[in-house]
């Protein structure tokens, strides 16, 4: 039953988080005081994804380390860049609505790009790698960043966001891998296979929750914010485009192609939004909240065109999933 409910949520993806926006803004007054369950969620998405990687994976990944530097280069240096030169192209002195796209490509890899990766037969360990890491260096890199392209900079409590990291992504991880690692064969699956659905339920209850602390922002319809919103889809999808595009010129395997789509892709897009409402103007927090109506509709077009364009071809190496 678990397994074919798992199926029936794959097939759903597409639709999981334009539903969950759309009641979390309907829902707001209810929703918003559940943030606390957000962590503990994030943690059991990541635990699950992670038990079909191996502490080899994360070793293979470092020791060969091309795909993890491309998705970096990516992440933080093509699409911030991408997204900071669209917004003053587009949006002319608007510094706010500048500062917001910028925002929404800095911060760091989703979380659930490994759903996404392990869907479409992406390298696990390749993509859990990247999240680790990317994940470990945000604090860092996001203010960093945002200095160097928009001139601000991002006054943030570096300790208490490494330990809520570590919390939501880092320690669930290990103790996946550790599962892995030394647990018989069977469990791991039985395991695999009882967590799979709840990690897509998962999913649904924190962009709900995400949406309902950002609801005022989402509730202006104007020509201001469906231009914005237009932009927004078409720096998201460049940068699963630019990702793929990136891959194939590099000669990458399939698995490490899917991953590297779904690592430069996506973005931890919950947590940009809480970053925006945290330290900017609500103006700013615009084209990041409306990140979250696009990342997986984009996900599954992209992995409906992986499908059909990169994985029929016979596999390179083994995938890891």
């Amino acid at each position: 039953m678990l397994v074919r409910l798992n199926q029936v949520l794959g097939r759903m993806m597409p639709f999981i988080t334009p539903i969950s926006v759309l009641l979390g803004v309907l829902l707001a007054a209810y929703l918003k005081d559940f943030t606390f369950m957000v962590p503990w969620v994030f943690a059991i998405m990541t635990f699950s994804g992670s038990l079909s990687s191996t502490f080899s994976a994360l070793k293979h990944t470092v020791m060969h380390p091309l795909p993890l530097i491309l998705s970096f280069m990516i992440l933080h240096v093509l699409m911030p860049l991408y997204a900071w030169s669209a917004g003053h192209l587009i949006f002319a002195g608007d510094s706010m609505t500048i500062t917001g796209l910028t925002l929404a490509m800095v911060i760091p890899t989703g979380v659930s790009s490994l759903i996404w990766a392990a869907m479409y037969k992406g390298n696990v360990g390749l993509t859990l790698s990247i999240i680790l890491i990317d994940t470990l260096l945000s604090p860092l890199i996001v203010p960093v960043s945002l200095s160097l392209f928009v001139g601000t900079q991002v006054h943030m409590d570096m300790v208490a966001i490494m330990k809520g990291l570590f919390g939501m992504v880092v320690l669930p991880s290990i103790l996946g891998m550790l599962v892995r690692q030394y647990a018989k064969p069977s469990v791991t699956k039985a395991m695999s296979q009882t967590l799979a659905p709840f990690s897509k339920l998962g999913l649904f209850v924190v962009v709900s929750i995400n949406s309902s602390v950002v609801a005022p922002y989402l509730r202006e319809l104007d020509a201001a914010f469906f231009s914005k919103a237009a932009t927004v889809f078409f720096i998201a999808m460049s940068g699963y485009a630019f990702a793929w595009l990136i891959g194939k010129v590099m000669k990458c395997t399939q698995g490490e192609i899917v991953a590297i789509v779904y690592t430069g892709g996506m973005r931890n897009i919950s947590a940009g939004a809480v970053l925006a409402i945290s330290f900017f103007p609500p103006a700013v927090a615009v084209p990041v909240v409306i990140g979250m109506l696009f990342q997986q509709v984009l996900a599954a077009l992209f992995g409906s065109l992986l499908n059909r364009f990169e994985l029929k071809a016979p596999a390179v190496t083994k995938s890891l999933t």
